[in-house]
């Protein structure tokens, strides 16, 4: 058999198998939240968005998930539960239609999250679990970030508590 008949083959299995390897290795790592009709930026919000709560918090799970999974040991599990977040900034419909779905971000307006975790070994024994209050009252003082993503000020807060809860385990 030619090897290059071979290499459709075996691009059709890298692409299959991929994901799966992905999934495990995130599988270490596992961002949850409570009830977000709950949380404080849900019941204070005055913006219009049709995105919801669920989606953003998706994507702050898949930040974390990506990012915690490097400062855990190998065979170690964390598991994450969001309880409130109140995001940076607020809506402003009195600004006018255009402006009912835009976060006008202000000092006052600093995010917050919080959250309870568990960090276990391989068998499932506790070897860490707490809570945590995370604030970030000069968030607009700390350097230029991603102006284009709109959770940019939650994941900062998030990535400075995971180098602080867990430092980075030496290789």
């Amino acid at each position: 058999m030619n090897r290059l008949s071979s290499l459709p083959r075996v691009l059709q299995a890298v692409l299959l198998l991929a994901p799966l390897a992905l999934s495990a290795a995130d599988a270490r790592v596992k961002l949850d939240w409570t009830d977000p009709e709950k949380f404080t930026d849900t019941r204070q919000s005055m913006c219009s968005s049709t995105i919801g709560p669920d989606e953003w918090l998706g994507e702050l799970a898949r930040h974390v998930e990506s990012r915690a999974a490097k400062q855990i040991e190998p065979g170690q599990h964390l598991a994450i539960t969001i309880t409130d977040v109140r995001r940076a900034g607020q809506c402003e419909p009195w600004r006018g239609p255009q402006a009912s779905d835009v976060r006008i971000v202000k000092e006052p307006h600093s995010p917050r999250i919080d959250l309870r975790y568990v960090l276990s070994d391989a068998d499932g024994k506790v070897l860490r679990e707490g809570t945590g209050e995370l604030r970030d009252l000069a968030f607009l003082q700390r350097g230029t970030l991603n102006a284009n993503d709109p959770l940019r000020f939650e994941k900062r807060m998030l990535d400075d508590w995971l180098h602080k809860t867990f430092p980075a385990h030496a290789p």
